[in-house]
């Protein structure tokens, strides 16, 4: 006698039903087959790309064409006079870059600090030379004997125009217009970091000075680096305007030789190549120096352009089957 709670066999299927054939039908194994894309097709790039080839063609061919000797560039391009002109170029450059550090750094806490006049004397000084050209500032800082014809102050007297020197002027209308903009570079920089940094310093004890130099200061630099080269790139280019001044650097030194041998648009070009390898070598730097502090914002760093060479290099080289 069979329990009734005991169940009937489950009856199979039809041999010829949908669900036998799945059953009997074993998995695939074989991998799907890749979808193979095929890349947008984009003649405006080709077009635009022929049209900007050809005017650059033409442009090195006019002025292949024209009158120019060629020769007398590169027989200048090491005179030493033009040497030195580079020397002095570089040295302003670097002197009024570190001053205008300086400067933006005080006038950058200045215009930070809570003191109502401390803020308004460097809003007072960064409206005023980043509102007047360099150029105007520079003939200011030249003729100031007609204001001031004697420096006395105090332990020192002497004449102005024996003090304001093509040098001096050169350097305090660089350094002191560097200054205003390198103020704005580094007050955006401190107000990056984040307002609990300040909080947990001073928490520890830590004074607002040794705050702003130890924790402040050191992760703004990620945001300042930046901007800062490409001040000092463009310093480089801007200290060509001391020329006005009698100041002897690369573009006065160009103009010296061109005014002599009637070769002026031949120095001009001299000038010119020095201008870009001055330039390019220092982009090559700031590169570097901005690798270096983006290392706390980026798990990875990208690759250098050297490192991208060597990575295509190698796969040209690699067998295709590896």
């Amino acid at each position: 006698m069979t329990d009734k709670f005991d169940k009937a066999p489950a009856e199979e299927p039809p041999e010829d039903s949908p669900v036998a054939k799945a059953e009997a039908t074993p998995a695939s194994t074989a991998p799907p087959e890749q979808i193979k894309a095929i890349p947008v097709r984009h003649w405006g790039r080709w077009v635009s790309g022929v049209i900007v080839v050809a005017l650059l063609g033409s442009l090195i061919y006019a002025f292949s064409q024209g009158n120019v000797q060629w020769g007398t560039v590169g027989d200048f391009i090491f005179d030493q006079r033009i040497l030195e002109g580079m020397g002095r170029t570089l040295l302003i450059s670097v002197l009024s870059m570190a001053i205008g550090l300086v400067l933006g750094v005080v006038f950058a806490v200045m215009r930070l600090s809570k003191n109502p006049v401390t803020g308004a004397v460097a809003w007072l000084y960064i409206w005023f030379f980043r509102g007047t050209p360099v150029f105007v500032q520079l003939l200011l800082w030249f003729n100031l004997a007609l204001i001031f014809p004697i420096l006395n102050i105090g332990f020192y007297k002497d004449e102005m125009v024996d003090v304001m020197t093509p040098f001096m002027v050169a350097l305090l209308g660089l350094g002191l217009n560097e200054g205003a903009y390198m103020a704005e570079i580094v007050r955006a920089g401190i107000q990056s970091v984040d307002e609990g940094q300040t909080e947990a310093a001073h928490a520890l004890g830590m004074k607002n000075s040794k705050t702003m130099r130890r924790v402040v200061l050191p992760q703004a630099m990620r945001v300042i680096v930046p901007p800062t080269g490409n001040e000092f790139i463009n310093l480089l280019k801007t200290s060509s305007l001391v020329a006005v001044v009698t100041y002897v650097d690369l573009t006065r030194a160009a103009q010296n030789i061109g005014s002599t041998s009637f070769a002026v648009m031949e120095m001009l070009l001299v000038a010119s190549v020095w201008y870009l390898v001055l330039t390019s070598i220092f982009s090559v730097g700031q590169y570097y120096l901005e690798r270096r502090y983006a290392r706390g914002s980026l798990r990875t760093l990208p690759p250098t352009p050297w490192q991208k060479v060597k990575r295509n290099l190698s796969s040209f080289s690699s067998p295709r089957g590896a």
